[in-house]
């Protein structure tokens, strides 16, 4: 900076000197020679002339010394560069996460002033690097929720190692994509039909030749690895072991989905470092530091944590409190917005703190909010600070919160410990000793109480499992557990006199209007009730129930005892706790890293596509796959001439005629929008936002909204989706040939599989004459698959393209049995459906098991149907098992 501005001083003195010798040779008369000022002046010039050349190369050496030493710390700069993109790309994740350039800077320099100094330039660039990405790291992540942290520190690893050369394009987008198709069979034994199909697809690429031969001859190795309980930390047999560290995250991902997230945290501690992956809390007097005037600290809430402690803990210790005058508390909401602006304003001139609480609930007063708290830091009292609360929108549409506030504050989450042994004690940290002493039915009330906590705790951890474990999501609180409580404590002493328990009574206000009144799913509410009849039993009296398995209900304790009870007898954390296969966490695990790798392809750049050709464009990419989905798609159905060929108005013909209509509509969408997004990437139309959507579905392999619109509900790729879809116009161009009911029915290719099961109940009626308002679906599950079949039953239908998520179907017994770990989702056999009278349905020892179009259940039931079983069918309710059409 110096340098530049010494050489344009130069340049300015040597024009000005120019310009006055000009103006006396301009102004000199006769012979200018005997002019001696003018002989000076142009000895000056020249003499100075030759100064500032001296010092123009002097400048030029320097500025060559300063060009060569500032490009030994190009790596600390472009690695900021690349963290500061990085944290802006977060608000795709959650709004919350909004980073201003300010506050980088300002991380930056504490992190530059913090770094060791080393007299060796390269050893002192390194070091910078790693205390700016250190920095950086701490302070994003402190304001991230934990299920988030996983997705920015991959994010970060993977574009460090990109920008460095050190892995592949192609590998890292193929391993963010994962174009598999499943496979019907497996070829080995181990491995599902799902993970089979991923390893032969992977096997096609020239660094995995081979990959799905050798699994097959050598199993005995490979099986080792997909049955570890830690696949990641296994060494790959023979020369797969030699595969970089990216390559062997693209076989685990085939092999064991569900531990890729434990696989990433390797990955990021192989290539970063232990202390990026270790679980770092940072004290809140150390994040107080960074605070400021005009940076007020955000605290995004999370249920169940009260994170203003700190903040009044520290009051103390620095001398603010609400008892001293000197912190101020104002809850938002009911029209406190003038008491904030006035609290703002005064507190700002006395340096006082303010705790603004619950901003979320002032939606339209949250920007004068943002204007009054840049106004109030200026020329403020060093000693004023803003602390503010407020919770996370469920969507982008909900978000409330001014971006201006958001960049601007140092954000911080605290989220509460999950697991059922910390959820028990916090329920059980909802009473004390003398709730315990309250009733005169002791003995009774708190045994029933510690149910009803464990209950409590069961009904909000469930959440995690998503939708196995509740098809939606209820705000169960501890008011509901309080409440219960206390109706708890009246039907007991009300009951004093008959000693009586009224169990039933009980179960119907805690699962149909305490607990049931947040519930809206029929499904759900019947999960809940059967919690209710499992925990609430008169067994609890003599210690012989069970509320999990290997965890008695207590014996009658005190309240520190109830405690020390759990600590000692509750198991370890499992699904087994809440009535769920150890499947359940898996599938959950599976999920969970499903979403990270489908966020982290949405976080990469779109300037250019890491795939077959390093330098296609998006644009390129999508044009592919357009010219290949037209080519693919086929031609529409001709109803008229379908309708001629066939005299037949049948249930079952009619549910054909809907199903193409209902295909046609989507295959001309399909080539419509296709055609027309094609058309403006060559420039002949104007490119719309639904094109836009269009496109970014396209390159990041997800059906485009205006498709599934017109389709059903589905969880897949675009690649599997597709497929599917030309699968499904195969059975109709088979149906329509004679229009007779095919021999095995695809229902999961139906668009509408609720209006053939009711063709199944309308044609035996008609047969038999029977009444349709009295009669019922009974289903019957063959020993069979699919090909085995060769022409439709007499009467119903036979279907097939289910799957059991929860258990699986005993074919030589013929019920429901325990699912076999690592199988999620286990085909069923041909069903055979068909229509009885209802007083004539066997319902003695069946579970009546809901159906579902997707794992995601919830709105996409289809119907239930009874299966049999030998177990009680609580079993199978607080197991979540369910058939699915996809999966």
């Amino acid at each position: 900076m110096q340098l530049t501005t010494q050489q344009n001083h130069f340049k300015i003195e040597l024009k000005r000197f120019e310009d006055d010798l000009l103006s006396h040779l301009s102004a000199a008369c006769g012979n200018f020679l005997s002019d001696n000022s003018l002989v000076e002046q142009l000895e000056n010039t020249k003499s100075m002339a030759a100064h500032i050349q001296c010092k123009v190369v002097e400048a030029r050496e320097n500025e060559t010394k300063i060009n060569e030493a500032r490009e030994l710390y190009r790596p600390a700069a472009e690695r900021a560069s690349l963290l500061f993109f990085i944290i802006n790309d977060l608000s795709k994740i959650n709004l919350m996460y909004q980073f201003s350039l300010k506050a980088f800077n300002s991380v930056f320099n504490k992190a530059m002033e913090r770094a060791e100094w080393d007299e060796d330039v390269r050893t002192r660039v390194q070091t910078l690097t790693e205390a700016i990405t250190y920095s950086v790291f701490l302070y994003t992540s402190q304001g991230l929720f934990e299920r988030d942290k996983l997705t920015f520190l991959s994010h970060t690893a993977f574009q460090i190692l990109l920008s460095q050369n050190l892995i592949d394009d192609q590998d890292f987008d193929f391993l963010l994509r994962f174009p598999v198709e499943t496979s019907r069979v497996s070829a080995v034994p181990f491995l599902s039909p799902h993970s089979w199909g991923a390893i032969k697809t992977i096997s096609t690429m020239e660094d995995f030749s081979g990959l799905n031969k050798d699994m097959e001859s050598s199993q005995k190795r490979w099986r080792k690895i997909v049955e570890s309980s830690s696949p990641e930390n296994e060494k790959l047999p023979q020369d797969w072991k030699n595969k970089t560290s990216l390559q062997k995250l693209i076989i685990l991902r085939a092999l064991r989905p569900d531990r890729m997230t434990y696989a990433l945290k390797k990955f990021v501690e192989d290539s970063m470092g232990t202390r990026y992956v270790e679980t770092v809390r940072l004290e809140f007097e150390k994040l107080y530091e960074d605070s400021g005037p005009s940076t007020p600290m955000f605290f995004i809430l999370s249920p169940g944590v009260d994170p203003l402690r700190d903040v009044e803990k520290l009051g103390l210790k620095l001398g603010f409190s609400i008892d001293q005058g000197t912190l101020h508390n104002v809850s938002l909401g009911q029209g406190q917005e003038e008491v904030a602006e006035r609290v703002l304003t005064a507190a700002s001139k006395e340096g006082h703190w303010v705790i603004l609480q619950n901003v979320h609930l002032v939606a339209r007063w949250l920007p004068s909010l943002d204007i009054l708290l840049e106004t109030a830091a200026v020329a403020s009292h060093p000693s004023y600070r803003v602390f503010i609360t407020g919770e996370p929108s469920h969507s982008s549409e909900q978000h409330v919160i001014p971006r201006g506030l958001l960049e601007n504050a140092i954000k911080i989450t605290n989220e509460p410990p999950s697991g059922m042994n910390p959820s028990v004690h916090a329920a059980l940290n909802n009473f004390n000793q003398d709730t315990l002493d309250m009733c005169s039915r002791e003995q009774e009330f708190n045994s029933m109480l510690f149910s009803l906590c464990f209950f409590h705790a069961c009904v909000t951890e469930r959440r995690k499992f998503g939708p196995q474990g509740w098809n939606h999501t209820y705000p169960f609180s501890t008011g509901d557990l309080t409440i219960s409580a206390n109706v708890l404590f009246n039907y007991l002493e009300a009951n004093t006199k008959s000693m009586q328990v009224p169990w039933e009574d009980l179960c119907y206000l805690f699962g149909e209007i305490m607990y049931g009144g947040h519930i809206t799913d029929d499904w759900d509410r019947r999960l809940c009730k059967t919690y209710l009849q499992e925990f609430m039993h008169p067994r609890m009296f003599v210690a012989e129930l069970f509320l999990c398995p290997g965890f008695l209900s207590p014996s009658f304790l005190d309240y520190s005892g109830y405690h020390r009870y759990i600590d000692e007898h509750l198991p370890c954390e499992n699904p087994t706790l809440y009535g769920l296969h150890p499947n359940a966490e898996l599938e959950c695990l599976t999920v969970t890293s499903e979403t990270l790798f489908k966020t982290l392809l949405e976080l990469q750049p779109r300037d250019s596509s890491r795939g077959d050709e390093a330098a296609q464009s998006s644009e390129e990419k999508v044009l592919s796959i357009i010219d290949e989905v037209l080519e693919k798609v086929p031609d529409e159905y001709n109803m008229s001439e379908m309708m001629t060929k066939t005299a037949d108005r049948s249930p079952y013909t009619l549910v054909c005629f809907q199903e193409c209509e209902r295909m046609n509509l989507l295959l001309a969408e399909i080539r419509r929008s296709l055609t027309e997004l094609q058309l403006g990437l060559k420039g002949e139309l104007t490119i719309s936002s639904n094109m836009e959507a269009l496109l970014s579905s396209l390159f990041s392999d997800s059906v485009p909204e205006s498709w599934s619109r017109l389709a059903y509900p589905s969880t897949k790729t675009l690649t599997q989706w597709l497929s599917d879809l030309m699968a499904s116009c195969h059975e109709l161009d088979s149906w329509t040939q004679d229009f007779v009911l095919p021999a095995v029915v695809w229902i999961s290719g139906l668009f509408n599989p609720q209006s053939f099961l009711t063709a199944v109940l309308q044609s035996i009626a008609r047969k038999n004459q029977w009444p349709l308002d009295k009669m019922t679906l009974t289903v019957d599950v063959t020993k069979k698959m699919k090909d085995d079949f060769g022409h439709p039953p007499r009467e119903g239908a036979y279907i097939h393209g289910l799957f059991m998520e929860g258990a699986r179907w005993d074919v030589q017994s013929a019920v429901i049995a325990e699912a076999v770990l690592r199988d999620l989702t286990p085909a069923m056999p041909v069903l055979y459906v068909r229509a009885v009278p209802a007083e004539e349905q066997e319902l003695k020892n069946t579970y009546k098991c809901p159906v579902y179009r997707t794992k995601q259940r919830g709105s996409t039931y289809v119907s239930a149907f009874h299966l049999r079983t030998k177990q009680p069918p609580a079993k199978w309710v607080l197991a979540g098992v369910a058939l699915l059409l996809s999966v």
